[in-house]
């Protein structure tokens, strides 16, 4: 290569001996600041590996010089939040649920503490604007099983619904009627709820399947099928429903039975974000007075 080089007759520069097509590359040395800016970034990288933590070991990395850390950044932060909100939270966890409307700032406060409780763990199941999916209740309509007041969504919230690792968890369970009755009397049952519904329905199978609903069913969602949120059977008059309101769905409820199960979050949240949360979702739309509203 070396034999290559030589001196470029125009600019009188000594070339590398590169040749592209007979095109030759000068030779021409890098300018001073470039180096040095260079160097001096190469020095700074160096110098920030030594002071910060940088290098990745067997079981973390290195902690620098100087003890920084984004995760005690963020604890610090959260702390410093939670102290200018002691009052507040102090308050939200010792009010009653239910007279929590009475105090604006505290509402206010609650609510806006719930909103970003919800998104880290509710939107997922729920969706992020609460109008829920098929088999995740919707949180902005007014059908609630098990009551839509504050106190009743706390409660709600903190034990879940039909889980098995808190005892005081809402349960209800309907039964799977394919094991019970025939596949005709299912379809009769079927044409009755549709009935109930005001949907179009078969009225001699319909006639039918209301004497078995008065048997089977009428114990737990009424005898007109508005059913019982005290219990958790849902209102099978209304429109509203949880999987669906067409013949192969309700056959599929009937027959099989539906268990949805929600978390305790009283496992996994503090009582003030339990409050909180239950104070966003109340005011999305579909919250009740302490009162409750009557189903039937």
């Amino acid at each position: 290569m070396a034999d290559k080089k030589k001196t470029d007759e125009v600019s009188g520069v000594e070339t590398t001996g590169h040749s592209w097509d007979g095109i030759e590359e000068l030779n021409n040395p890098l300018p001073r600041w470039w180096l040095w800016t260079l160097y001096m970034t190469i020095i700074w990288g160096i110098g920030y590996t030594i002071a910060y933590p940088a290098w990745p070991m067997v079981s973390g990395a290195t902690q620098g010089l100087l003890g920084w850390s984004t995760r005690a950044n963020v604890v610090r932060s959260i702390e410093e939040h939670e102290a200018l909100n002691a009052g507040l939270v102090s308050q939200l966890v010792a009010v009653d649920m239910d007279a929590l409307s009475d105090d604006t700032d505290l509402l206010r406060y609650a609510v806006a503490r719930g909103s970003s409780v919800f998104k880290a763990n509710c939107s997922q199941c729920h969706g992020s604007g609460a109008a829920g999916a098929k088999g995740y209740p919707n949180l902005l309509d007014n059908d609630w099983l098990w009551g839509g007041s504050l106190s009743e969504i706390a409660y709600s919230v903190r034990h879940g619904i039909r889980n098995d690792t808190d005892t005081d968890a809402r349960f209800s369970q309907m039964p799977a009627f394919g094991e019970i009755l025939e596949d005709a009397d299912i379809d009769a049952l079927v044409e009755q709820v549709l009935a109930l519904s005001g949907q179009d329905h078969d009225q001699a199978a319909a006639a039918r399947g209301a004497v078995l609903f008065e048997e089977n069913c009428a114990a737990c969602h009424g005898e007109t099928g508005t059913g019982d949120r005290a219990q958790g059977a849902p209102n099978l008059a209304d429109e509203i429903w949880l999987y669906g309101a067409d013949r192969e769905t309700l056959k599929t409820t009937i027959s099989m039975a539906r268990f949805g199960v929600m978390p305790a979050w009283g496992q996994r949240l503090n009582e003030p974000d339990i409050r909180a949360v239950a104070a966003f979702v109340h005011g999305l739309g579909g919250g009740e007075n302490p009162a409750g509203l009557d189903p039937n």
